[in-house]
C-alpha cells in the first residue's frame, strides 16, 4: 500500500493576517501531515491561539520567534511528535533571528528532518544587508552539507522563503532584474552548488516543469498577480532518497 505524505510550506507574511484573510482555515482543511511557516511574526502564546482558532491547535507545533517582536519568526507544525527540536544555524548573530528551525520526527516514510527556513531579502544597493545574507547563506550551506552526510541515514525536507530566484525559468522579467537582490548570480550560485554538488533536489521544478515559473511571490505594487509577473522564491528542497518517492 502506498503512503501518502503531505508537506506543505507557506510565508504567511504574519501569521494573524493570514487568519484574517482565510490562509489559515485553509492549511486547516488541507490534511497536511507537515506545515512549515515563515514570517511568522508572532510570539508563542500569539501563535498559539491563532492556531487554535483555526483548527490547527492540535498539530505538534515548534516555533523560533524572532527576538525583534512583529519580525521574521518560522515555525513547523506536525502531526507526529517532534523527537528533537533546533533553533538557529551558523554564528550567534542568526540564533535569534527567527530564520532558521529544524525538527526530527519519525514517519512512515522513515526518520525525517525537517526545515523552515526564511532567508533575508537582501539588497544590492545597501552593502552591510547583502553581506548579511551572504553570511545566513553560508551558514544554511554548512549545516545542508553536514544534514546530508550519508551517515546520518536520515532524509531532509527543507521548505522555506530562499528569497532566490535559481534561474531565469524561476522569474518573468529576468532580464530587468540582472544585478538585482533575489537574483544576483553570487546568490544563485548556492542553490546550484546544492542540487549539483550535495545530492539536494529542488521538488518545484522537477515536479513543476521546465518553466517558465511556476512562481510563488507577485508584488503588491503594479499588475504583477494580473500578468504573472512573479518570481520562484519559495522551495519544497530534499535529500535525494525522498525526492524519488515524490
Amino acid at each position: 500500500m502506498s503512503v501518502v505524505f503531505r508537506v506543505i510550506t507557506a510565508n504567511v507574511n504574519g501569521v494573524r493576517a493570514a487568519a484574517r484573510r482565510g490562509g489559515l482555515s485553509w492549511l486547516a482543511s488541507a490534511g497536511a501531515d507537515v506545515i512549515c511557516l515563515q514570517e511568522v511574526r508572532a510570539s508563542d502564546e500569539q501563535l498559539t491561539e491563532v492556531l487554535d482558532d483555526a483548527g490547527l491547535g492540535h498539530l505538534h507545533t515548534a516555533h523560533a520567534p524572532s527576538s525583534a517582536p512583529g519580525r521574521s519568526g518560522v515555525a513547523v507544525l506536525t502531526t507526529m511528535p517532534h523527537r528533537a527540536v533546533r533553533v538557529g544555524v551558523g554564528p550567534a548573530e542568526f540564533a535569534g533571528s527567527g530564520r532558521w528551525i529544524e525538527v526530527d520526527v519519525s514517519t512512515a516514510v522513515g526518520p525525517l528532518t525537517v526545515v523552515s527556513v526564511y532567508v533575508h531579502t537582501g539588497d544590492s544597493d545597501d552593502e552591510a544587508r547583502q553581506a548579511e545574507k551572504y553570511r545566513f547563506l553560508d551558514a544554511m550551506h554548512a549545516r545542508m552539507v553536514e544534514l546530508a552526510r550519508p551517515r546520518s541515514r536520515r532524509q531532509v525536507v527543507l521548505c522555506g522563503d530562499l528569497n532566490v530566484a535559481h534561474t531565469e525559468q524561476d522569474i518573468k522579467n529576468w532580464k530587468g532584474n540582472r544585478g538585482r537582490a533575489g537574483f544576483l548570480e553570487d546568490e544563485r550560485a548556492y542553490l546550484t552548488r546544492w542540487f549539483d554538488d550535495h545530492g539536494y533536489v529542488d521538488l518545484g521544478r522537477r515536479l513543476g516543469g521546465d518553466g517558465p515559473g511556476p512562481y510563488t511571490w507577485w508584488s503588491w505594487r503594479g499588475r504583477g498577480f494580473d500578468t504573472d509577473g512573479g518570481w520562484r522564491i519559495d522551495y519544497a528542497v530534499t535529500t535525494s532518497g525522498l525526492a524519488r518517492r515524490a
